[in-house]
């Protein structure tokens, strides 16, 4: 089964620096039927005003994965980490049992990026940040581990969870398959572009769940840049 959510569905939050949707409820957007597809539980679509961000504040348990779509971001937290993910890269950050932190966009243009929090499977780990350059030339027609706790997934992004979040970019009328498996559930975003996800229409910065679907295949209509989380069922 897949159910899309469409981008105009999606939850809202504006102020004069910050536009958010939310795919599932977080902060004053609340809906009963959207609280996340097992161990994910966030997935914002952010649009961050040149010089901006969000100041110094805490997270515990939970690994936060920041895909940047355009722009740039700059992190900096207590442990004396630092960095600049640009657009098409990824940073990962374990809470633990806590962490202080800020994320702003140092540029001279709007960044716009995807903020996952994932539930980890231990808590209390040791805090940490990471990130790494995934160049979208190596992820043409393939999905590509960019995150994983899986361990068949060598050179992705660490996180503390049975889950992954892959990506993979698509030329007009070209398709890929993968095997999620009918033990696993997922959740799929064209960050561009517009596809089919065995049939059904998934149009940009949609958000489709997927369960009881062991393979996938996935049709570019247009071209388009995707990420698919492939998770656990709890």
């Amino acid at each position: 089964m897949i159910d899309v959510a469409a981008f105009d569905r999606l939850g809202r939050f504006e102020n004069d620096w910050l536009t958010a949707r939310h795919h599932f409820s977080f902060g004053s957007y609340y809906d009963p039927a959207r609280s996340g597809v097992g161990p994910l539980i966030v997935w914002n679509d952010d649009a961050i005003a040149a010089g901006t961000g969000f100041d110094l504040h805490g997270h515990r348990d939970m690994e936060i994965i920041t895909y940047v779509r355009s722009g740039a971001i700059t992190h900096k937290d207590h442990l004396g980490n630092e960095g600049r993910t640009e657009a098409g890269d990824v940073q990962v950050m374990t809470a633990g049992k806590g962490i202080m932190h800020s994320e702003f966009n140092r540029e001279d243009e709007e960044t716009t990026l995807f903020q996952i929090w994932i539930r980890p499977a231990v808590q209390n780990l040791t805090p940490g940040w990471d990130q790494n350059r995934f160049p979208k030339t190596g992820r043409s027609g393939v999905l590509v581990p960019l995150a994983s706790g899986r361990r068949q997934h060598e050179g992705a992004l660490k996180i503390h969870q049975d889950a992954a979040l892959l990506g993979a970019t698509l030329s007009k009328g070209q398709s890929l398959r993968y095997d999620l498996g009918s033990d696993r559930q997922g959740y799929l975003v064209a960050a561009t572009g517009a596809l089919t996800v065995n049939g059904t229409a998934v149009g940009a910065r949609d958000g489709a769940t997927i369960t009881a679907e062991d393979s996938l295949l996935l049709e570019a209509s247009e071209e388009s840049e995707i990420l698919l989380a492939d998770l656990p069922i709890e």
